[in-house]
């Protein structure tokens, strides 16, 4: 994931894969959170005020299948670093992978 933390728009980017243009974003609050599509999946979800609006992650997570717990780490990752492209990757639990 590509996360980038814009500090004076106080706006927070996630992108998933590589892509030009949306084809059509969603609401998921009316104000705060969008999640744009590209090559017919999610592709990317954009927060206002993420450090007050963090929750709303979940929310887009359960309406669009994503990964919640990943989305929080990334939008921590990029709030941690504002105006600095973070580069994350998520894998499977290495506990799950040992047992």
């Amino acid at each position: 994931m590509r996360v980038d933390f814009d500090s004076e728009a106080n706006a927070l980017d996630i992108e998933f894969f590589p892509f030009k243009r949306f084809e059509r974003q969603e609401s998921v609050d009316d104000t705060y959170c969008q999640v744009g599509f590209a090559k017919g999946a999610p592709a990317s979800v954009e927060l206002l005020s993420p450090a007050d609006q963090i929750c709303l992650l979940d929310v887009a997570a359960r309406r669009y299948d994503l990964d919640a717990e990943a989305l929080k780490a990334a939008a921590r990752a990029a709030l941690a670093a504002p105006d600095r492209v973070v580069t994350i990757e998520v894998g499977s639990s290495l506990v799950a992978e040992a047992v």
